[in-house]
């Protein structure tokens, strides 16, 4: 650990992590025009954010901060990779991390490992299906588009909410807290698709104002002291490549995990590697005669 990674990250320790992002949650959502505005303002400034390609350009047209910040895109922003047998990017970021699983162990950064049955909140049994297959993880910035979208053609299974902490999701919190996205609040969302089953989790950080998906709107805040589970399996929930199925409020990380020998390309993908929402990620493996 470098010292500027231990100044950067010990305050975390002792900050209130839910309690700053309620105050968050409330903040993004004051509807006064002077604070909104100048907030909004500030924000495009600080990570030049790219205005010109939002649905509305008009600030006012946002009834508060978090509105923008969720914005939508214009038509055509953000085109959807038609090549078949493959994935889209499911959201905006950078490629941090990009690996094959070694049994049911994945690397957060050197000298840190977690394990699938504590990423996926402890369930055993389905954490099986994914040793030995592969994964990605993509970091979302605060200039980043914040919805999320479905990486290819499937039916959402079930979901599942795993209550934990909120550190920081930023290069320096990745390199420095052991296990930090099997540790941080989180949203295992399970699909199924004729190619098999695969998971896309969100991951909350400090100052992620709330998560939400399409199908079950706002889950956090508040924020719940146990595991709380969905069950879709008989609700026919399908999604199309591109379709959108959630939001973050602020940056935060998603995971996505395949199973052993589906998609191979999504373990080599060049570390940082920039993406947009769309844009092609990975081909099924091909299958062999």
């Amino acid at each position: 650990m470098s010292l500027i990674d231990f100044i950067k990250v010990s305050p975390q320790y002792i900050l209130p992590q839910h309690l700053a992002s309620k105050a968050m949650h409330w903040f993004m959502r004051i509807e006064q025009p002077w604070v909104k505005n100048t907030t909004t303002k500030l924000m495009i400034k600080a990570f030049d954010i790219n205005v010109e390609e939002a649905e509305y350009e008009d600030l006012d047209y946002y009834a508060n901060f978090n509105a923008f910040f969720t914005r939508a895109l214009q038509p055509g922003a953000r085109p959807i990779d038609s090549t078949p047998d493959a994935w889209c990017s499911p959201v905006d970021g950078v490629v941090s991390q990009s690996m094959p699983i070694n049994g049911n162990r994945l690397v957060q950064a050197k000298c840190h490992e977690y394990t699938l049955e504590a990423l996926v909140g402890g369930d055993i049994e389905y954490a099986k299906q994914f040793q030995n297959g592969d994964s990605a993880v993509i970091y979302l910035s605060p200039k980043d588009y914040h919805r999320i979208h479905c990486p290819t053609n499937a039916t959402l299974q079930s979901m599942t909410y795993v209550p934990g902490d909120l550190f920081a999701v930023n290069p320096s919190t990745v390199r420095t807290v052991e296990g930090l996205f099997a540790r941080n609040e989180r949203l295992v969302l399970r699909f199924e698709n004729e190619n098999g089953a695969f998971c896309l989790i969100m991951v909350g950080a400090i100052f992620v104002g709330s998560m939400e998906t399409v199908w079950q709107g706002k889950i956090t805040p508040d924020y719940r002291p146990t595991i709380e589970h969905w069950d879709y399996s008989d609700q026919l929930l399908s999604f199309a490549k591109g379709d959108e199925i959630g939001r973050f409020n602020m940056g935060s990380t998603v995971v996505l995990l395949t199973t052993e020998g589906q998609m191979p390309d999504l373990g080599k993908i060049p570390e940082n590697t920039p993406v947009k929402m769309g844009q092609h990620l990975a081909n099924y493996a091909k299958p062999n005669f």
